[in-house]
């Protein structure tokens, strides 16, 4: 399976059960391209649209960038309605956008995923002069009922390499993608989830145990009883952060000879 299948079928639980990004952040992000409604930004790898929207709300025009069929279709449900909201089936090396098109671009829970050398070489082409990339995880703090998670995935999905692929802070490959040094900002994101939430966001990662494989009911009753040890009064509360790498990409000697589109 390559990697933009990955979430074919997983759209419908990652639509309802991820969680969107805090006030503080995309505050940030307006703050940086003032007023919003005079600026255009390129989501990549934009799913169901879940940053997309934030960005419409607060006035930015988005083209939502996602190669994987399922998530696409329902950005376009969801977001459809904004005349400020351009659906485009393209990826990190092919992006569909015009040269010079964005006035920054934000890669949100997708960058693991990325060829960092070819969208660098992407994001240069698409972005005006002194345009910026914010990279953007939310981020599962250190802490006992995420290690507990990890253990249920650890057993269970063989797929599972860690949270967000397996991507650590200060990434080799976030530092291969800036090359020229970044800015990095954290948002304090605790996120709350009843019990069918919790579920589903577990059911929305690449790395889940499909339905129908022999250990999925012993999987769901692994993750029910994960709920039923950490929740209090219905509702279980996960550590969280969301982390921002911000910073202007600088051209490399391998960008001249990569052709993207």
């Amino acid at each position: 399976m390559n990697d933009t299948e990955r979430f074919t079928g997983r759209h419908l639980d990652y639509a309802a059960a991820r969680p969107s990004y805090p006030r503080a952040a995309i505050d940030y992000l307006c703050g940086a391209y003032a007023p919003p409604r005079a600026h255009t930004a390129a989501d990549v790898g934009s799913g169901t649209g879940k940053l997309s929207a934030q960005l419409l709300e607060a006035g930015f025009t988005v083209y939502g960038v996602e190669p994987n069929a399922d998530m696409r279709r329902t950005a376009e449900e969801l977001l459809g309605g904004s005349g400020r909201f351009r659906s485009v089936d393209g990826s990190d090396r092919a992006t569909g956008l015009a040269e010079g098109s964005v006035d920054f671009v934000t890669a949100a829970q997708a960058f693991h995923w990325f060829d960092p050398l070819a969208f660098r070489a992407e994001c240069l082409r698409i972005l005006r002069p002194g345009g910026r990339v914010f990279l953007i995880w939310n981020v599962r703090a250190e802490a006992p009922l995420n290690q507990a998670l990890a253990g249920v995935f650890q057993r269970y999905c063989p797929d599972f390499k860690g949270f967000s692929g397996g991507i650590r802070e200060d990434d080799e490959r976030i530092r291969t993608f800036f090359r020229g040094g970044y800015e990095k900002l954290r948002f304090p994101s605790p996120l709350a989830f009843d019990r069918e939430r919790f579920l589903r966001r577990c059911f929305s990662s690449s790395y889940s145990l499909p339905e129908g494989r022999p250990d999925y009911p012993a999987y769901c009753q692994a993750l029910e009883a994960l709920f039923d040890a950490f929740s209090r009064d219905g509702l279980l509360t996960q550590p969280n952060e969301t982390l921002i790498y911000a910073g202007r990409p600088l051209p490399g000697a391998e960008d001249s000879k990569r052709s993207t589109y």
